[in-house]
């Protein structure tokens, strides 16, 4: 009941602290968290009360909310129906990280250092619990996590290499940091899975809207959310 509580919670969160970095990012650390607690009101009271347009995009804006709290809320319960009690608080701290980063790079095509270097931090405390169990007499859990943060890294640095004259967008550097930290967390094995799934997910996407060019993040997490729940 807490996990599907607390997900629904942060679900609701999700749109306004991903607003919230659109307004002030880039930013340190300490600055991000400031502003998240204190913003600056941009918006008269006068205006929220007569103007029609904004009326509109706040209805919009709590839907989205309201859309995202179901979503979180599901995943959360999710985690706590599959997962033994040791794993769930960090898997449900993975995904609901993975949801806003996804809200951020859709809003403004930024996944934040300040949000990639935590993940990629809790993917190596999180492999003392996940490979404890390991079948791999050669390499302790640290081990296992850093050579998959590695190949989270170096892969799509690889791959852009072959790409850069077709598609030189093709991986951001905040990708390719977001895909390091899911490396720590599902180690060495699954990053090829994850970027294949990755890449399957923003094919659908583009077909979808019908465009070409957008933002990778979305199809990662989505790609890492499954693996989460298919894969550990």
């Amino acid at each position: 009941m807490f996990y599907t509580i607390f997900g629904f919670i942060f679900g609701l969160l999700i749109p306004y602290v991903a607003r919230r970095f659109a307004k002030f990012m880039p930013a340190t650390f300490a600055y991000a968290i400031y502003r998240l607690i204190k913003p600056v009101k941009t918006v008269s009271k006068n205006k929220k009360k007569t103007n029609t347009k904004y009326q509109k995009l706040i209805k919009k804006y709590v839907m989205r909310s309201i859309g995202w709290a179901i979503v979180a809320s599901a995943l959360c319960t999710g985690v706590f129906l599959c997962f033994l009690p040791i794993y769930r608080p960090w898997l449900m701290f993975l995904v609901l990280i993975l949801l806003l980063l996804y809200e951020i790079d859709e809003r403004m095509f930024l996944l934040p250092d300040i949000l990639t270097i935590p993940l990629l931090i809790g993917g190596f405390a999180w492999s003392s619990f996940a490979y404890q169990n390991s079948a791999d007499i050669l390499l302790s859990p640290m081990q296992l996590s850093a050579l998959g943060a590695i190949a989270g890294y170096f892969l799509p640095v690889i791959a852009s290499m072959f790409l850069i004259k077709k598609y030189p967008d093709c991986f951001g550097g905040g990708d390719i940091k977001l895909l390091a930290a899911l490396g720590a967390w599902l180690g060495l094995e699954s990053v090829p899975y994850l970027i294949l799934l990755s890449s399957a997910v923003f094919a659908v996407f583009s077909i979808i809207k019908r465009q070409r060019a957008g933002a990778f993040g979305p199809a990662i997490v989505i790609s890492a959310i499954i693996l989460v729940f298919f894969y550990i």
